[in-house]
C-alpha cells in the first residue's frame, strides 16, 4: 500500500551562505592617517604589513610603503626580513 498523501517531506531550503563584509581600506595616506601612523606605531611591539592593514585601515601596498618609510626614519627596526614576511619592532634607545 502507498503511504498517506499528507505525509510528504518538506523541501530542503538551502542557505545563502555566509556573507563577508567587503573591507573599505584607504589606498592613499591622508593627513590624519599619517599623523596617527607616526604616533601609534611607536607603541607597537610587533609591526607587520598585516598589523598596519588591520589597525590603520589601509591596503597592503600602502602598508609596505609606510613600513619602508618608518624604517628609513628610524622609528622601527627589522627583526626578520624574509622575502615572504617582514617583521619589525619599535626602535628604542639611542636614535
Amino acid at each position: 500500500m502507498a503511504p498517506a498523501a499528507g505525509a510528504k517531506k518538506q523541501k530542503k531550503k538551502w542557505s545563502k551562505g555566509k556573507v563577508k563584509d567587503k573591507a573599505q581600506h584607504a589606498v592613499l595616506l591622508d593627513k590624519t592617517t599619517s599623523e596617527k601612523l607616526y604616533k601609534d606605531v611607536q607603541s607597537y611591539r610587533l609591526v607587520t604589513i598585516a598589523t598596519l592593514v588591520d589597525r590603520m585601515k589601509i591596503n597592503g601596498s600602502l602598508a609596505r610603503q609606510c613600513i619602508a618609510d618608518l624604517e628609513e626614519k628610524g622609528i622601527i627596526k627589522p627583526v626578520v626580513t624574509h622575502s615572504k614576511m617582514k617583521i619589525y619592532t619599535r626602535a628604542v634607545g639611542a636614535n
